[in-house]
């Protein structure tokens, strides 16, 4: 295992490890298409290079997670990392590869490319998937199932995109044996991923499975969950330290909450999870899967700081309740339900992480007074503490009445979204200034 490292590190350490880089600095700049066109020739160029015991493979992620995941596989031993948009790719063997699905806190799926080609057309399309021998990877006994994300004007629709790929293989195996495979789309032997920008075409293979970020402790949710991989990576942008106290007063089903005890005791990302896509490959090794298991397993640590989750609705904290309990967190992260107003933190200082309403996804008869309350209550309750707060009403945000002192852009779905910080001191501000003035001068 990898020497843990603070979260603040982390996500330091990814940001000046990859702006430093001038090709990185390069890429950053291009447009949206040029950057699909670079995911598909890399696709292109990495299976030339492929090689037994080392291959690339492609990490997704959300957008603006990217150099978290990237310094994330640094620390697993990944090399050849390049950072891509909502994805990262690396090299690796197959123990990494493996890891990379168990240890990844911020990675969405691990893809494995596989073929690439060049197609203008539907039928150019249907005879390059034909080219590959789909026989060597499964059975017309097993199942599969086709993901397609297309961008440029040579295709527009996934879903033919995927039909067409459909016929391809199933056309090969008919041909070859006589029969041919089935469709599962919701739990396949086989999930192929087709990647179209333009007219290059790249076939990858998806060693996730289902998404990563279903952990497999979540049972229940309230409305408007947060996702998994993206709470997990706004904790880490916190800086927070298990030593330190950590508050979520808007816990919601408890995501927050279980994803910072995760970080903070070091339970691996898939430690709850059963499943993943390669075990149904032909070259998986059983015995491989389960050292990589108990490597990671032997690092989880029991942790000082104290995790507090609140709700005002008890809904939410009976659900919250019901998903720590399932991820036999119940001695470690405590849940209640009381208003964020009258909630009182613990003492000493620590990180607030919140996740409130935003127009777009709640009906909130008054957003504006909501916003309000958040900011009263940090002033007057959380003193000492380095409140976080993300959403995408950014008309609403400015009604906390405090200025930021950091600012991160970040997407929850679909949804561009501000993520700030707001630094509540013991005393005044400028009396905080001086203190700091004094330490540096000390």
């Amino acid at each position: 295992m990898f020497q843990r490292e603070s979260a603040l590190s982390i996500w330091e350490k990814a940001i000046q490890s990859f702006q430093n880089r001038k090709a990185i600095q390069s890429f950053s700049g291009s447009s949206k298409r040029s950057k699909c066109l670079t995911f598909a020739l890399l696709t292109k160029a990495v299976i030339v290079q492929h090689t037994d015991s080392q291959f690339t493979l492609i990490a997704k992620t959300v957008s603006g997670l990217e150099p978290l995941l990237a310094n994330e596989l640094s620390a697993l031993g990944a090399i050849d990392i390049l950072p891509l948009t909502r994805a990262v790719s690396f090299k690796a063997d197959k123990q990494l590869m493996y890891r990379a699905n168990y240890e990844l806190r911020t990675a969405l799926r691990v893809l494995k490319p596989i073929f690439h080609f060049v197609a203008r057309n539907e039928n150019v399309l249907y005879d390059g998937v034909a080219k590959f021998q789909w026989h060597e990877l499964f059975t017309v006994d097993q199942t599969f199932a086709i993901d397609a994300v297309v961008s440029g004007t040579t295709f527009t629709h996934s879903h033919y995109v995927a039909l067409k790929t459909k016929d391809a293989i199933v056309d090969q195996f008919r041909e070859r044996f006589g029969a041919r495979p089935s469709i599962d789309v919701n739990n396949p032997d086989l999930r192929i991923n087709v990647h179209i920008a333009e007219d290059q075409v790249s076939l990858l293979l998806d060693s996730s499975g289902e998404s990563l970020h279903k952990r497999g402790y979540r049972t229940m949710v309230d409305k408007a969950p947060i996702n998994e991989v993206l709470a997990a990576g706004l904790i880490l942008m916190t800086g927070w330290q298990s030593h330190r106290n950590f508050v979520d007063a808007m816990c919601g089903s408890g995501t927050i909450p279980i994803e910072a005890a995760m970080i903070g005791m070091q339970i691996p990302a898939g430690y709850y999870r059963n499943s993943y896509g390669f075990m149904r490959w032909k070259d998986y090794e059983p015995e491989l899967w389960e050292s990589v298991k108990s490597t990671a397993d032997e690092q989880i640590r029991e942790m000082e700081g104290h995790i507090l989750g609140s709700d005002h609705s008890a809904k939410a904290v009976d659900i919250a309740r019901a998903n720590v309990r399932n991820a036999h967190l119940n001695h470690d992260i405590q849940v209640i339900k009381k208003d964020m107003e009258a909630l009182v933190p613990p003492e000493g200082g620590g990180v607030l992480l919140i996740n409130p309403p935003y127009g777009e996804r709640l009906e909130e008869e008054d957003l504006t007074a909501l916003y309000k309350t958040i900011g009263d209550s940090l002033k007057k309750q959380f003193k000492g503490y380095n409140a976080w707060i993300i959403s995408s009403d950014f008309q609403a945000m400015k009604m906390i009445g405090l200025k930021p002192s950091v600012k991160k852009t970040v997407f929850n779905g679909p949804l561009e979204c501000r993520y700030m910080r707001f630094d509540i001191f013991e005393g005044s501000y400028k009396q905080m200034k001086t203190e700091k003035a004094e330490k540096r001068r000390d």
